[in-house]
């Protein structure tokens, strides 16, 4: 940012945020403005979401305008907020993180960054990050050369035939650039393939049947006097311009829904973000259904229902015969995808009572809190979402009694409809019911599956008999000063292996837990590690909320083990069995089969992890060479996870109970240690890390979940030394008794524009490293620099290599111009690939 640069902080939902310049003029032609691109994407929030929600967002970015250079990015840039969600897609040479907007904090600051497109794909990630099959098809018909709308509206005309002949039902978007998107929702039931071939063959059929007009093949000589229907963009790796988005383009043009009636009416034009406001506050979202198809892929079925308005009303008037009336007149199923079943709710006279709590972004955001009881949910809307502070109770507010299948439901009730906004699942489970005064008072613990177990209260504010169907509808949630006992702690020492083997009482209470996880159906292959985030500022965690464990300088690793057989991958999905052969004796101290996680690591003469001890055996495969290595140095595995057990997935359980399963089926000893939770407050175990010479702590928060391929603040890392992961792209001969090979490395970090230069690193090396590194270095040679920038002193005399390999450096500090000050070389890290690295702050 320029000096001069204009700075304003908003509040945006919950969330700060600095907005700079927004009197740049991002639109020439019509003096658009970037404060008038951030307050359309504000308003059009609401139903723009619910079409980008759990996908994958790539940006495209004019910082000066649409006259300028245009950035295109996947990456989560290392700047952006950590409230920002992302997933990880694992590519064949690196893994690249997409940010997720799934609120209007994360929309706000996308348009902040100029990121004017936002294309998404048709699928949606699922609950654990991985890729669902696609919920949507989409045709884009592409004008070229001589045609124009007209003809597409022509094309469109016809797909939409044979697309209703299929049995779907597609909705025009004009896509804010030359052509047309037709969009129809699916089942999710096929793969992307599949989707992408059906799309294929209707632009051939569409060519076969407009021979004069349409073209099927990617051929851009064929394309004058045609529309091209591209249907390539169903293909997983491909994205469309997101509904809702603006045009890079000389004016404000917008992906605008449209309908058919205005299809064919004359002078049909791309639509601005002015008209598209004014379109939405008299209509709502004409694309709507194809976004609540898409939310309800996956989710429990709504059930049938004859939509006669007349029986609502009728059952309404009866609500002491039927308790779902009351929610049955409220809505017509035609319009929402809600669950709205026909018959009278029954008691369900087996099981234990579940609850749910759905977060709503509605006209007011709020969570729901619901009950099963006497075969419906019971409902309150809460607010302030759930009290976490015995001291602090929230306002409940009684609502409607909903159906037992709401318990399930995700999805995007329509703009104008009761209720309209997304609602999504913030947590379910089982409860214990320990009071139920009907109209007064309500107390129960909770079991869920997110965020634990929990005691709370529910107490009517003003007496009897005035909870349900009266004036009065607030009650008070109260989390209780006495909760459940908490999980015993996994071990009592400090030292890495202390962990102690639980009781015969433990083992059949973890078996039952374990036996009560949801069956795995994720193949090991598949899996993915959670990261850590780094700790910034003076963290006040209770140790009641949150577990501490010591950091581990080593690798990475996902150990399988099938039927004694243990395989190891790195994060990066690097195969590392063969490298460390000792730990195959996982096989024998694992009870179960299962997936486990934890880091390899070299431990010095005291006992402790050293990263550079490791370096030895890193990139080692020939058995000779692995033998001598492991002679040399051995390797442990320190476990502090597990994802997978006899068969049951354990991610979604939270961190106390994976570890008790952890210590449940691993007996450590040998090369396999299962170190415990360190005691005490996070001051005394950073102390204490300290003391030991380790990297640092890592903070877990007990309740959270394993949240496969992405980084979440549910753990949070806290170090003693700053390092910096870096790629290395390129290197300076050195002088002296270097003379004649290399003196220095030049290194990198990702950035939006490319790799950006931060410095070069030329200490910390044994002479053995240089001999090394100088080979593998020869072998990736180019003739041009690899950075965005690099001064010129640096880069008189520079030998350029491609940017493939990354290495890790210990650092003073990162000094006002974003370089590495005091850089000390650790070594490699194989286990990490260039989109893996982002700047630490």
């Amino acid at each position: 940012m320029s000096p001069v640069a204009r700075k304003t902080t908003v509040l945006v939902g919950d969330r700060r945020i600095a907005l700079t310049n927004t009197d740049k003029v991002l639109y020439p032609g019509t003096g658009t403005t970037k404060g008038q691109v951030i307050a359309y994407y504000e308003r059009v929030a609401p139903w723009m979401i619910p079409h980008v929600k759990d996908r994958p967002v790539t940006r495209k970015r004019w910082a000066n305008g649409v006259d300028g250079k245009v950035f295109f990015e996947k990456n989560l840039p290392d700047s952006a907020p950590d409230w920002v969600r992302h997933h990880t897609i694992a590519h064949k040479e690196h893994d690249t993180e997409y940010p997720i907007v799934d609120d209007l904090p994360t929309l706000v600051w996308m348009a902040q960054q100029a990121a004017l497109e936002l294309h998404v794909p048709q699928w949606r990630f699922g609950p654990r990050g991985g890729q669902q099959h696609p919920d949507r098809i989409v045709l884009d018909l592409d004008p070229g050369e001589g045609v124009g709308l007209r003809e597409c509206v022509e094309v469109a005309v016809a797909a939409r035939e044979l697309l209703q002949g299929m049995g779907l039902d597609p909705y025009p978007v004009t896509s804010g650039s030359k052509g047309i998107h037709l969009y129809a929702g699916l089942d999710g039931r096929v793969t992307t393939a599949q989707v992408s071939d059906v799309a294929h063959e209707l632009a051939k059929a569409l060519e076969q049947d407009l021979p004069d007009l349409v073209l099927s093949s990617m051929s851009r000589a064929e394309r004058t006097g045609k529309v091209f229907v591209d249907w390539s963009q169903n293909n997983g790796n491909k994205t469309t311009i997101a509904p809702y988005s603006l045009r890079g383009r000389d004016r404000p043009t917008v992906a605008a829904p449209r309908t058919w009636d205005e299809l064919g009416q004359r002078g049909l034009a791309q639509l601005t973000m002015d008209e598209v406001l004014d379109r939405l506050e008299a209509h709502g979202d004409l694309l709507h259904p194809v976004a609540s198809a898409a939310l309800s892929v996956g989710r429990p079925d709504s059930g049938h229902w004859d939509s006669d308005r007349t029986q609502r009303a009728n059952d309404a008037e009866r609500p002491g015969r039927d308790r779902l009336a009351t929610y049955r007149a409220k809505r017509d199923p035609s319009r929402t995808p809600e669950p709205v079943p026909v018959d009278a709710p029954s008691v369900r006279e087996d099981g234990t009572p579940t609850f749910v709590i759905q977060e709503h972004h509605a006209t007011r955001d709020h969570y729901d809190f619901r009950l099963e009881h006497d075969g419906v949910l019971v409902s309150w809307a809460l607010p302030k979402g759930e009290p976490t502070d015995p001291g602090k109770n929230h306002l409940a507010v009684m609502t409607e009694d909903h159906p037992l299948e709401y318990g399930g439901f995700e999805g995007t009730i329509p703009v104008g409809e009761y209720g309209g906004g997304t609602v999504t699942i913030w947590d379910d489970g089982t409860y214990e019911l320990e009071k139920w005064r009907e109209g007064e008072e309500v107390i129960v613990t909770l079991h869920g599956r997110t965020n634990g177990v929990r005691r709370l209260a529910l107490l009517h504010t003003r007496g009897r008999g005035k909870g349900r169907d009266g004036d009065e509808k607030n009650w008070l949630i109260h989390r209780t000063k006495d909760q459940p006992d908490r999980l015993a702690d996994a071990g009592g020492g400090t030292g890495a292996g202390g962990a102690s083997r639980p009781s015969a009482a433990t083992a059949r209470a973890e078996r039952k837990r374990i036996d009560a996880a949801a069956p795995s159906a994720t193949a090991p292959t598949d899996r993915r590690t959670m990261q850590a985030t780094l700790a910034s500022g003076a963290l006040r965690l209770d140790p009641a909320d949150w577990a501490f464990e010591m950091k581990w300088d080593g690798i990475r690793a996902l150990a399988t083990v099938r039927d004694g057989r243990v395989t190891l991958r790195s994060r990066n999905d690097n195969d590392l069995t063969d490298q460390y052969p000792e730990l195959q004796e996982l096989g024998e101290r694992a009870g179960v089969d299962g997936v486990y996680d934890g880091e390899v690591v070299a431990l010095d003469e005291r006992g402790r992890p050293s990263f550079q001890l490791l370096q030895d055996r890193m990139g080692v495969t020939k058995p000779r060479e692995v033998e001598a290595a492991r002679r040399r140095t051995p390797v442990h595995l320190l476990l502090f996870d597990v994802l997978e057990a006899d068969g049951h997935d354990l991610t979604r359980l939270g961190y106390t109970a994976r570890r008790e399963a952890l210590t449940t089926v691993v007996e450590p000893g040998g090369a396999i240690e299962v170190p415990p939770e360190a005691d005490g407050d996070l001051d005394r175990a950073v102390a204490d890390s300290a003391e030991r010479g380790l990297e640092g702590v890592v903070a877990k928060k007990r309740s959270s979940r394993y949240a496969e391929g992405r980084r979440s603040e549910a753990w949070l890392k806290v170090k003693h030394h700053a390092s910096q992961e870096v790629v290395v792209g390129g290197w300076r001969p050195g002088n002296g008794r270097r003379a004649g090979g290399i003196g220095s490395l030049l290194l990198g970090v990702p950035g939006p524009d490319g790799l950006e230069y931060v410095g070069r690193v030329g200490t910390g090396f044994r002479d053995r490293d240089l001999d090394e590194i100088a080979e593998v270095l020869g072998k990736a040679e180019r003739a041009t620099s690899p950075f965005v920038d690099v001064p010129r002193p640096d880069a008189r005399d520079a030998h350029w290599v491609r940017p493939t390999r990354v290495g890790e450096v210990e650092f003073a500090e990162w000094t006002a111009d974003g370089r590495l000050r005091q850089p000390s070389w650790r070594g490699w890290r194989p286990d990490k690939d260039p989109g893996d690295v982002v700047r630490e702050s």
